[in-house]
């Protein structure tokens, strides 16, 4: 994985694959040991840059990459975390203490002190609003964010799932204020989730931020387990998510012919459902790296490889032909009218 992209305009060059650590942990690997062989399997292999968040597992994620990167990889890895849900309650859980979560100045100097210590580092190089929250005013996280920054804690900050319009405002915000901006974005993109090609990614263009996708394989979706005519997996996430995975879901039966079809045109290419969901993302021109998120070794080796596949401009047609541009499957039945071909900003892939 020799090749390098910019993150941003940030100055730091990364991989074009991320490793991301939600699955290490209680939320999926257990065992500390062999989560720390994956990600050194995943550095070994080129890997570069690294994503948790505090609340991936209430924190047992960050220690755990904090363990694998010490005794000398911790200076050859751009490491990135998040903050803002709840630390003291499992996430999407009820109650818990409103202090000890979201985007308010009071909690981001608290709690970045805290992933400091799980990480075993003295500074975070890339530290991420892991998602907006309207009772806090945006200069306000900007103003403690900045301050980090200036005191050497994190390198620079960014914004995960944020709508392209309150990426506008933040950056509108900085700029009136004298803050330091949002560098990156970490939105959900794949094959089967395009929605962000209509706003977001261009936004992310004309700001020039790094775009570090989350979920370029749809939750599973995309790993060739669903096929038409067979049971849907029994696995640990279809276990975790049931709701997301029920076949017998109108939205979902659209999801299933759309894998059908595009599991069909990588046979014909020769490639896994794997390789052509990532290499779909990587070779978007605003996408700096897909974040890969194994729970097991063998889902890591599987997806490696995708960095050197190259879609020819009549795959990406095809791909069109499935799956429109700017088309979001979890929003189609909700009255979502997939964009026309012509938008000049959807057919930049073609010409980049």
């Amino acid at each position: 994985m020799s090749q390098y992209r910019s993150l941003g305009r940030t100055g730091m060059q990364v991989s074009p694959l991320c490793l991301g650590a939600m699955m290490f942990g209680a939320w999926g690997e257990p065992d500390h040991a062999e989560s720390t062989r994956i990600i050194h399997r995943a550095l070994d292999a080129g890997i570069t840059i690294v994503d948790t968040a505090d609340v991936y597992s209430r924190g047992e994620s960050e220690e755990i990459v904090g363990k694998a990167l010490s005794g000398g990889r911790r200076d050859r890895v751009v490491l990135a975390t998040k903050f803002h849900g709840p630390m003291d309650v499992d996430m999407g859980q009820p109650g818990g203490d409103p202090l000890q979560r979201g985007n308010s100045r009071r909690w981001i100097v608290q709690e970045v002190e805290h992933s400091l210590r799980r990480l075993r580092t003295d500074w975070i190089d890339l530290y991420q609003v892991h998602r907006p929250e309207r009772e806090t005013d945006v200069e306000e996280t900007l103003a403690a964010l900045t301050d980090l920054q200036r005191a050497g804690k994190i390198r620079a900050f960014g914004c995960s799932t944020f709508p392209a319009h309150e990426v506008v405002e933040a950056h509108w915000t900085s700029e009136r204020r004298g803050l330091g901006r949002f560098v990156t974005e970490q939105p959900p993109y794949s094959l089967l989730a395009r929605g962000i090609e209509r706003d977001l990614l261009p936004v992310a263009q004309r700001y020039g931020m790094g775009v570090l996708p989350w979920s370029p394989l749809n939750g599973g979706w995309l790993t060739g387990r669903f096929r038409q005519g067979q049971d849907a997996p029994d696995n640990h996430r279809s276990r975790l998510r049931a709701g997301q995975y029920d076949l017998t879901d109108p939205a979902n039966q659209r999801k299933l012919e759309a894998v059908e079809q595009l599991a069909l045109l990588a046979e014909e290419l020769d490639l896994t459902l794997v390789h052509l969901a990532l290499a779909f993302v990587l070779q978007h021109p605003a996408v700096t790296a897909p974040i890969i998120g194994p729970r097991t070794m063998e889902q890591l080796e599987t997806q490696l490889g995708a960095v050197e596949v190259r879609l020819t401009p009549d795959v990406l047609d095809r791909i069109d032909e499935i799956v429109p541009p700017g088309t979001d499957l979890a929003t189609a039945d909700r009255g979502y009218v997939p964009p026309s071909l012509e938008d000049p900003f959807l057919r930049r892939r073609r010409t980049a």
